[in-house]
């Protein structure tokens, strides 16, 4: 993946995360850093490609909820961020750099412990694989009792 792909990406995640600041449902607390770091970045694009009609669109299906922008779109801005870096080397520069800072900041989040869980629950920061075969049972958390094979009848010896 390109550069200018993951732009795109992060353009769209920032419109995305405006979007629900402005209906309030954004989360309460948000990584200034990593905010700030994407703020530079779309004010660099958008301050690039100004009115260009794509990235209109992106903004549109961003505040419309969509979880990613539609193939089309997205393709019409990466074209867009393709054009501007050929004809400006400095955009393309501060556009590499940009991306950069977010991916890094990205990449220190998770290795802090850029996840949690409430009480109760279980937090992963990466991939997680549960498998159970041959008649066993597999979970990330099992409250209560549990019983494999030919459990006997519930009776009044029984909790």
């Amino acid at each position: 993946m390109t550069g200018i792909e993951i732009a795109v990406g992060y353009v769209f995640a920032w419109l995305v995360r405006k979007a629900k600041r402005v209906t309030g449902r954004a989360d309460e607390e948000v990584d200034r850093t990593l905010d700030a770091a994407m703020d530079q970045l779309h004010d660099l694009v958008s301050t690039k490609l100004g009115g260009d009609p794509a990235l209109h669109r992106l903004a549109e299906e961003a505040q419309a909820g969509q979880g990613e922008a539609n193939d089309r779109t997205r393709q019409r801005v990466q074209l867009a961020l393709e054009d501007a870096a050929e004809q400006d080397s400095g955009f393309r520069e501060a556009l590499d750099q940009a991306v950069e800072q977010i991916q890094s900041l990205n990449r220190a989040s998770r290795a802090f412990g850029g996840v949690s869980a409430g009480d109760d629950g279980i937090a992963v920061g990466g991939n997680m694989n549960v498998r159970a075969d041959h008649g066993s049972i597999a979970a990330g958390k099992i409250v209560g009792r549990v019983t494999l094979g030919n459990p006997p009848q519930p009776g009044p010896h029984q909790d």
